[in-house]
C-alpha cells in the first residue's frame, strides 16, 4: 500500500511531487508545494517613535558643517534631522550657542555632566545651574535663557519623563518655544523614543541622539560642530 511521504521527506523540500498519496500520482488534499504557506522571518529593523529607523542607515554620511578634519561618524538620518536645525541656527545671532533643558533631580548629575562635555568643546551654554543666582525669578530668567540661545537641546531621562507627566507647563514654555522654530534636539539618556512617544509624541517626532547608541561624548562633538562654525557663516 503506498504511503505518504511527508513524514520522511516532507512535502515543501521536493516529496510532494513525487508522494504517490498527495502528488501528482495520488489523491489532491488542496494544498500543493506553492501554495503551503511560507514563513517570512521578521524584520529586525528597529523602528524608533519619530518613524525612523534608531540606527538612522549607513554611518558614512557627512554634514556641510561638519569640518574636515573631523572624527564624528553621522548617520544619513542625522545629517537630514539636523539640517533644519542648522538652518534655522544661522539665521540667529545670540550669546549663547546652546540652551540646556534638564528635569531638576538631573541638575547636579547627568545634565551637569553634559554641561561640561560641551564646555569643554568650547560651546557656550545656557545651563541654570550656572545661569540662575539668589534671588533671580527663574521664569524671567529660563526666557532670557532662550532668546539668547541659538538652539536647544533636552535631555531626556526618566526624571525628564516624570517631569513631563506631572507639568504641562514644560511642553507649553521652554520646549515648545524651540520647537516652534525648529531649534530643539532632543537627547535621549536612559529611556527609548519610544517611551517618549507615549509622553510627547511632539518632542518624539524630533530626531535626536540616543545614549543607546552612541556614547554622550560622541553626541557632543556632533552638537559642537552643528553650532561651532556659525559665526563663520
Amino acid at each position: 500500500m503506498s504511503q505518504c511521504t511527508a513524514p520522511v521527506r516532507g512535502h515543501i523540500r521536493g516529496g510532494g511531487g513525487d508522494c504517490p498519496v498527495h502528488g501528482r500520482g495520488g489523491r489532491n488534499w488542496g494544498y500543493s508545494v506553492s501554495s503551503y504557506p511560507r514563513y517570512t522571518p521578521p524584520s529586525v529593523t528597529r523602528v524608533a517613535a519619530s518613524g525612523h529607523s534608531s540606527g538612522g542607515g549607513a554611518r558614512t554620511a557627512r554634514p556641510s558643517w561638519s569640518p574636515s578634519t573631523s572624527t564624528a561618524s553621522y548617520t544619513s538620518q542625522q545629517v537630514r534631522d539636523l539640517g533644519p536645525v542648522r538652518a534655522a541656527a544661522l539665521a540667529r545671532t545670540q550669546s549663547h550657542d546652546v540652551f540646556l533643558c534638564h528635569a531638576w533631580p538631573d541638575r547636579q548629575a547627568d545634565a551637569k555632566d553634559v554641561y561640561d562635555l560641551l564646555i569643554d568643546e568650547d560651546v557656550s551654554v545656557w545651563f541654570s545651574e550656572v545661569a540662575l543666582r539668589p534671588g533671580t525669578d527663574m521664569r524671567v530668567a529660563i526666557d532670557r535663557g532662550l532668546v539668547s540661545s541659538r538652539i536647544g537641546i533636552v535631555l531626556v531621562t526618566p526624571a525628564m519623563l516624570d517631569k513631563l507627566l506631572t507639568d504641562r507647563s514644560i511642553a507649553s514654555n521652554e520646549l515648545s518655544a524651540l520647537l516652534r522654530r525648529n531649534l530643539l534636539i532632543p537627547v535621549m539618556h536612559g529611556v527609548t523614543f519610544e517611551e517618549l512617544d507615549q509622553v510627547s509624541p511632539t518632542l518624539a517626532s524630533r530626531g535626536g541622539f540616543s545614549t543607546a547608541e552612541e556614547s554622550m561624548e560622541d553626541i557632543v562633538e556632533k552638537i559642537a560642530e552643528l553650532v561651532g562654525t556659525l559665526d563663520g557663516e
